[in-house]
This record gives structure tokens, sequence and C-alpha cells, in this order.
């Protein structure tokens, strides 16, 4: 007979491997300016804000821009990816945010363990972020 924290555990573990298959996920990033060594910017060149979206799509993150409409990430930037866990890499570019579109690129990394880079020109420190693509 099982006591009752060991049946309240194995309910846990059912209904969270029971979550919804289409929940996606926003991880937040930047890429820090280096104006004068300030990581946050300045008044001219504030920080970059980026997000990747992971589980919106099968086996790909989505990067694109971390303010409201889904701006805030540099138009038209190099992207970088590997999936640790496959060893597969590939690079893309941002969108260039023409007619109110904000920049944006899917990413098709495939399941695993993922870090990306994004790396736009002048003087930053590229950001970079890490994510379990389902």
């Amino acid at each position: 007979m099982m006591s009752g924290a060991a049946v309240l555990a194995a309910a846990g573990a059912v209904v969270t491997a029971a979550g919804p298959a289409t929940a996606s996920t926003t991880v937040r990033f930047q890429v820090p300016p280096a104006p004068f060594g300030n990581p946050n910017g300045s008044f001219d060149v504030p920080a970059i804000r980026c997000v990747g979206v992971v589980g919106a799509k099968p086996g790909v993150i989505t990067i694109t821009g971390g303010d409201d409409g889904r701006w805030g990430c540099t138009p038209s930037t190099p992207v970088h990816w590997i999936n640790l866990s496959t060893g597969v890499r590939g690079s893309a570019k941002l969108s260039h945010g023409l007619h109110g579109n904000p920049p944006t690129v899917d990413l098709r990394t495939g399941p695993g363990s993922v870090v990306v880079t994004v790396t736009p020109s002048g003087i930053t420190v590229p950001g970079f972020l890490s994510a379990q693509v389902r």
C-alpha cells in the first residue's frame, strides 16, 4: 500500500507530464552595447532587448524583439546557433523590419539543448541564449 505522500508524488508526476503540448516559452536576453563599458547602454545607445520563443513550433526557436509589438532586437542582424544534443549548427539573419513588421527569424534547430548568439554590428557584446527545444 502506498503512503499519502507517495500517492501525491505519483499524481504530481502524471499532471506534470500531461502539460499542454503547444505551450510556448519566451526566453529574454539582451545584447549589451559597450559604450564606456556600460552594459545597460547609454542615452544614445540603449541595450538591445531580444527574446527567443520556444515551443510555438516543434523544433524551432523564433528570435525577435522583447519590447512591445516584438520590437527591440536589431534588424538584419546575424544569428548563429548550435544544437548541443545533435551537433547540428546553422546561421541566419533577422529580417529587415520593414513595413511595420518587427525583425524576426525562425531557427529550425530540431529538438535538443540549443545555444543561440546574436551579433549586431558596432560596439556590442554578442547576446546569447540557451534553451531546451522540444
